[in-house]
């Protein structure tokens, strides 16, 4: 018997960065809910990451409009269906509207900083670890993937290095030359990544921020994406990625998704609430705490380069132990103990065999060694 559609309208938020912490929730509840059936609503800029979620029925694109008009335009699109579940992490009153079954409606709290991912988690009342950030790809997105970063046989090789230089604010963008610096270290034939690539993600309005670091890296050893992927290009790319150092950002919290071990760099933004998720992840800041950002600069607003006490030794150090973290140790060898020779016995003397009666021995079969075809494909 075919179970009846469990539709759930999902208001999710308008950065990108914020979208990506909350769609963990999507995940558990299309786990969960074998029947459900998801309207999206998000920002322009976050709306394309759920273009592939089981389930969808609709991504709503919510446009800010005047006197927070854009909230009555999004009821008038909706009050027509009864839902079952309504979550609302914008926390606005559209849910008290509407015919539902359940509602989830955040609500700020005061007390110490929360990150994130748990406060989302907390509007569902979900007990325990919080369901980790979540995106859904497709096999042609995977493929594209591998088709840009030459991981599938033809071409390339070697570690990737991912970084993210922009941010949506040059307050937090860490000097464009201390990523060439940082870089070209980590690369370096006695780095840890030795022999790797670099590739290069932002979006279109930042090819010009990038091409210092561009033009300082080894020419033949760069992939620039800057301008040229999707959100969730950039995704499948970074999930083939070695490692990722970033500015806080969309992108940042987007490795992190992918399960890259992410390096995020902060200094005007709080870490405890915006730092990148999961266990192969780090926050790096200078010297300053997020406090005394916010006593130079209130309203985090200004044209300030704020990063500029963050030097490169604290992001390569950062890096290097993240590596020395998450990656796999060798399992040692351990060598079997000599035999001892065994003691000569006198043998009886054996009848001689007639050659004519006695089968041929027949030679070993020689080993084959794999086809191309049959080995894994490289990382």
């Amino acid at each position: 018997m075919t179970q009846r559609a469990f539709p759930i309208l999902f208001i999710t938020a308008t950065r990108i960065g914020d979208a990506v912490l909350s769609s963990g929730l999507i995940k558990m509840l299309a786990d969960q809910i074998p029947n459900a059936r998801f309207t999206i609503v998000a920002g322009p800029l976050a709306a394309p990451l759920f273009a592939h979620v089981p389930g969808l029925d609709r991504v709503i694109v919510m446009e800010k409009g005047k006197s927070k008009g854009h909230w009555f335009k999004l009821w008038s699109q909706v009050r027509h269906k009864k839902w079952g579940l309504v979550v609302d992490l914008r926390g606005s009153a559209t849910a008290l509207f509407l015919r539902r079954d359940k509602r989830a409606i955040w609500k700020r709290t005061p007390g110490e900083p929360v990150h994130k991912v748990v406060e989302a988690a907390r509007v569902l009342k979900l007990e325990g670890e919080p369901p980790a950030p979540y995106l859904y790809i497709t096999p042609e997105v995977e493929a594209l993937a591998d088709e840009l970063l030459g991981t599938n046989g033809v071409e390339g090789g070697g570690p990737i290095l991912a970084v993210g230089p922009a941010a949506n604010w040059i307050g937090k963008v860490w000097p464009i030359e201390r990523f060439a610096q940082t870089a070209a270290q980590l690369l370096d034939k006695d780095g840890p990544l030795a022999g790797g690539r670099l590739l290069i993600l932002g979006g279109p309005e930042d090819t010009r921020l990038v091409e210092e670091l561009r033009m300082a890296s080894a020419r033949g050893r760069t992939i620039d994406l800057t301008g040229k992927v999707d959100l969730l290009t950039a995704y499948a790319c970074l999930k083939r990625a070695s490692l990722f150092i970033g500015n806080d950002s969309g992108l940042m919290h987007i490795a992190a998704a992918a399960g890259c071990p992410t390096v995020g760099l902060f200094g005007p933004s709080d870490e405890r609430r915006y730092g990148p998720w999961g266990d192969k992840t780090v926050a790096v800041r200078g010297p300053r705490s997020f406090e005394q950002f916010q006593a130079v600069d209130p309203e985090l607003s200004q044209a300030i380069r704020h990063m500029s006490d963050l030097p490169v030794t604290t992001v390569l150090r950062a890096a290097k132990d993240l590596l020395a973290r998450v990656t796999p140790k060798p399992e040692p060898v351990v060598e079997a103990p000599a035999a001892e020779p065994a003691a000569e016995t006198e043998q009886a003397p054996q009848p001689a065999l007639d050659a004519e009666k006695t089968p041929a021995r027949r030679a070993a079969p020689r080993k084959r060694g794999p086809k191309l075809s049959e080995t894994s494909e490289p990382g």
